[in-house]
């Protein structure tokens, strides 16, 4: 089943109570005639259906019969029981956890393969443990995630909270004194295809908020990620190894990128995104400690970005190899962004100095098209690309920014191959 089948499910889920008295396990046959657009097409709940998914066939498992509380008291037992009834079920399956109650949960992982389609729908709230030593012998760039599921689809209006105060503060971006330790992503999707991620708040992550590693097929929709614009690597959403991937109508507010894209992301198409506070979009940082790195097929489709640090980057650390291209941000609108079009082919996250090399990533075939709006910095487009593998193929196309002041704004273009189109602000890579 691909995700007309989990648009589905979707579909019939959302008919159900927010709050339900049923049986941990049971099946329901009458569902009301709801609709969804697929392929440009209104559907009915009955015309998404298929043989291989009838209202009859869905098995639901509420984590309340499982002995989850929702009082914050630890649920983790009860969901990974839940989980394991739904994964082995042999018609469709949800499990499902109800609103207006709190689950705190440690390191868990929901694992496949299921012997059918399953999702997870969250209507309450998850909150992660504050104890750092619950992570101690586990995976400590995890706290929730799912790995190895084909056709899962995860939703319900419901709130994962990564509860990272205590990880920020004892992170080596806010005490120097202290050394630079990962901490976990508060949900990540490993190895899974045929994805369906929508309707929910993701909120102050401990490190990274979503994660796709090595998916395919995806859709994200819908999504509110949020942190304090000083909380250290909290990426919105990150991707990396991902093919095939559709983000949009998602409002992310961080204190890292909104959406970051790096090595081995192909296909990956984002649009109606609100961005801001945090570093903007970027691709990157790729080619670190040489390593070659690629990334193919993006495009950044209409988006809002306010007062981020960053707006559109591309970066790349020196003596990296492989390629960035075929990249297109179109239709931006910024507010007060600093540093509003970058590529840095110099990138240099580090204590140590980073000095030139022969080798580099490639930048090539990068449009920027209708980018306007208001800056807070002097330089609205920087390009710093390398002399041995300079920037190629750069399109400029209807760029119109400003500073919100009315000052003057300049550029800065080293090792670049650029052309214009359309009408360009003044000072635009003269």
């Amino acid at each position: 089943m691909g995700l007309q089948g989990l648009l589905f499910i979707s579909l019939l889920l959302f008919s159900f109570p927010t709050s339900e008295a049923d049986p941990g396990s049971y099946r329901r046959r009458n569902y009301p005639a709801k609709s969804a657009v697929l392929n440009g097409k209104e559907n009915t709940v009955e015309e998404l259906a298929s043989d291989e998914v009838t209202a009859s066939d869905l098995e639901l498992v509420n984590v309340a019969n499982y002995g989850a509380k929702g009082d914050g008291s630890d649920a983790t037992e009860a969901f990974n029981n839940g989980w394991k009834k739904v994964c082995s079920s042999s018609s469709s399956a949800a499990l499902m956890v109800p609103a207006n109650e709190n689950y705190l949960l440690k390191p868990i992982i929901f694992s496949g393969p299921c012997r059918s389609n399953v999702s997870v729908m969250i209507k309450g709230t998850l909150q992660a443990s504050s104890d750092q030593s619950d992570w101690d012998g586990a995976d400590g760039r995890h706290w929730i995630l799912f790995a190895g599921i084909n056709n899962l689809h995860v939703a319900g209006g419901g709130t994962i909270n990564g509860n990272g105060q205590i990880w920020w503060k004892n992170s080596c971006k806010i005490n120097k004194s202290l050394p630079c330790k990962d901490a976990p992503t508060a949900i990540t999707f490993y190895s899974t295809s045929n994805l369906v991620v929508e309707n929910l708040k993701v909120t102050n992550s401990q490190q990274i908020h979503v994660q796709f590693e090595k998916c395919t097929n995806v859709r994200a929709s819908h999504l509110t990620i949020n942190s304090p614009s000083n909380s250290p690597n909290t990426d919105g959403i990150h991707i990396t190894s991902t093919r095939d991937i559709n983000i949009d109508h998602c409002n992310i507010g961080t204190g890292d990128d909104c959406i970051s894209i790096v090595n081995g992301a192909q296909t990956v198409k984002a649009m109606n995104i609100a961005c801001g506070p945090g570093h903007g979009i970027s691709i990157g940082s790729l080619g670190a400690q040489n390593s070659e790195d690629h990334v193919s097929d993006v495009t950044i489709d209409t988006a809002q970005l306010t007062g981020t640090t960053s707006g559109l980057r591309i970066k790349t650390w020196q003596g990296g190899k492989g390629y960035a291209r075929h990249i297109r941000f179109q239709n931006v609108n910024m507010k007060n962004v600093q540093n509003p079009i970058v590529i840095d082919q110099n990138y240099c996250d580090s204590e140590k100095p980073c000095y030139e090399q022969k080798s580099a990533v490639l930048v090539s075939d990068v449009t920027y098209k209708n980018i306007k709006g208001t800056i807070a910095s002097d330089t609205k487009i920087d390009f710093k690309c390398s002399k041995s593998v300079p920037c190629q193929e750069i399109t400029l196309e209807d760029i119109n920014l400003v500073k919100a002041d009315g000052g003057i704004t300049k550029s800065s273009c080293s090792n670049v191959r650029w052309s214009q189109k359309g009408v360009l602000s003044p000072s635009t890579c003269a």
